[in-house]
């Protein structure tokens, strides 16, 4: 019996948090929905937009940036976007400074420039090795990637592998023995029957 009264005193305690908790549920599941709602417009709206632009007209977009984009090899590690925009800053409009970095954040050694106008580009390929930092700057037009086209790079021989890219001396095949490597055939007597010897 005394277990029966402390369950009733705890679930009239309970109860009041127990329709508290499902009221705030019940909120937070409305609010999903309209959540839900609002992304599926969205996704909607841009899904129409998106619709004529397709893989052709991404890559379309893709080349008008890049004809209006300059490679910067060879610039100083410590080398900040906003120095790199300053000395592009006399060709044109720059629009954006990219510095390469690779997965632990440190710069790669090369940027990309963006202009405004296309005619910036040809005023950009002009400043090719002028000093920014004390290093030589190695500046070209920008190239446009073909997706799934990778550049085709000779290998170079692995100077630890040996000399892996020449093949091993091979005889001519009129060299080899017909019996196998080192084996000489041996010359028997014909099996025929002699019955006196």
């Amino acid at each position: 019996m005394e277990h029966d009264d402390v369950d009733m005193t705890g679930a009239d305690g309970t109860e009041a948090e127990l329709d508290d908790m499902k009221k705030r549920l019940k909120e937070m599941e409305d609010e999903a929905a309209a959540l839900r709602e609002m992304q599926a417009k969205v996704e909607k709206e841009m899904g129409s937009v998106q619709e004529p632009s397709t893989a052709a007209g991404t890559q379309a977009n893709r080349e008008e940036v890049d004809s209006r984009s300059v490679f910067v090899g060879n610039v100083d590690y410590s080398c900040t976007p906003e120095e790199v925009q300053q000395h592009f800053q006399s060709c044109g409009t720059v629009n954006r400074v990219t510095i390469r970095t690779d997965k632990f954040g440190q710069p790669k050694g090369y940027a990309y420039v963006e202009f405004v106008e296309v005619e910036a580009v040809q005023e950009a390929i002009l400043l090719n090795e002028s000093e920014l930092h004390g290093r030589q700057l190695k500046v070209s037009a920008k190239r446009t990637n073909i997706p799934g086209m990778k550049q085709y790079r000779p290998r170079r021989p692995n100077p630890y592998m040996g000399f892996r890219g020449r093949s091993p001396y091979v005889p001519p095949p009129f060299m080899y023995s017909p019996y196998g490597y080192g084996k000489v055939p041996r010359m028997r007597m014909p099996m025929r029957y002699s019955p006196y010897f």
